[in-house]
């Protein structure tokens, strides 16, 4: 029998973490496709590092929300709920209104939002994402890389 060397996991420190910004242009992509890519990059699952209980996820800015693609009849029956904080201040709206209102971007935030852990660690992630409805973004500073979403 040989004897194999025993090999510890290795956790990564958060101090370890070296961040990239990427840029995804949503124009004509799924909603759940780009979702869930762009949920995987926030959380770090695409870089070898990856450690469950670390945030060693990337920043993502998210551009042309406004024109992300939902199929079926999703743009009719997907409905968003908010509330206002005051009594009976529920407001709903369809997916296809929010999407030519003015915050376009709550229907991105909502799909990679709810692809993330429900718990401090997922709100951290989720603040290293951008969404913007047109195509302009300001974070050009950072020199961001391009993301292809097939």
């Amino acid at each position: 029998m040989s004897v194999q060397a025993h090999r510890a996991t290795r956790s990564t420190p958060p101090a370890e973490v070296e961040r990239k910004w990427y840029v995804v242009d949503a124009e004509d992509v799924v909603l759940g496709r780009l979702a869930t890519r762009v949920a995987s990059i926030l959380r770090g699952k695409h870089r070898p590092i990856f450690t469950p209980h670390v945030d060693t996820g990337e920043h993502v800015i998210v551009i042309n929300a406004e024109k992300v693609k939902l199929t079926g009849r999703k743009l009719d029956q997907k409905i968003y709920h908010r509330h206002t904080g005051y009594p009976g201040g529920i407001r709903s709206i369809t997916a296809g209104k929010l999407l030519e209102s003015s915050h376009s971007d709550r229907v991105v935030k909502s799909a990679v939002k709810g692809m993330l852990p429900k718990n401090s660690l997922g709100r951290q992630m989720f603040r290293k994402l951008k969404v913007y409805s047109g195509p302009d973004h300001p974070h050009e500073a950072q020199k961001p890389e391009e993301l292809r979403i097939v």
